[in-house]
């Protein structure tokens, strides 16, 4: 017990005779410590990131796009050629035992018009099919259905931003709102990550 309380008294002595050398030292673990914690956090928040973006694919889903195409010897990159159709997917879902639900997509830009307002954004042209896959849920108003899709009927789900962009606070439901086509607001859609589809 002697010997600790003298190597403390020795110890102590020598802090207070080099306090610089003794004040650097510690600024220097300081630092240390502080780098590896903010490394770890910075990392767990990194892979939190990264499982959100794949449950938001969803664990078990599959996406089949479509060839490239060369044009004046350029490549346009995978998803420019046509060459994937409605039934192509029907076909995969038939005939694939292990596929629950096909849905085919199709996207593009648009600008989109209601009242004085318009705003640009991405359009996914799809089946109800695609929202049970993706796990999307509806906020406010309805799902399309397959009767809509049948009929080829102008419906369309919005999600936040562009209601928030294009509508002003007024109920977007029910609401016609112009892009390429005319057409009426069905229901907001909200995925269930808390992800926005501008």
């Amino acid at each position: 017990m002697r010997k600790i309380a003298a190597g403390m008294k020795i110890a102590l002595g020598a802090l207070r005779i080099n306090k610089m050398r003794s004040a650097l030292t510690m600024l220097g673990i300081i630092i240390g410590v502080a780098a590896v914690i903010a490394m770890v956090a910075v990392g767990s928040g990194a892979e939190e990131r990264i499982k959100q973006q794949i449950a938001s694919i969803g664990s078990n889903v599959i996406i089949v796009l479509s060839g490239s195409i060369t044009s004046s010897g350029i490549r346009m990159g995978t998803g420019n050629a046509q060459t994937l159709t409605e039934d192509d997917s029907r076909a995969i879902a038939k005939e694939c035992d292990a596929v629950a639900l096909a849905a085919p997509t199709s996207r593009g830009g648009v600008q989109v018009v209601f009242s004085n307002n318009n705003w640009g954004t991405q359009v996914l042209g799809t089946t109800p099919d695609y929202m049970a896959i993706r796990e999307i849920a509806i906020e406010e108003g309805q799902p399309f259905t397959n009767t809509d899709v049948d009929a080829a009927a102008r419906v369309a789900l919005l999600g936040k931003t562009v209601i928030t962009n294009l509508f002003n606070g007024e109920d977007p439901v029910g609401q016609v709102i112009r892009g390429c086509l005319l057409a009426q607001f069905a229901g907001l859609q909200i995925h269930r990550a808390s992800r926005d589809m501008t």
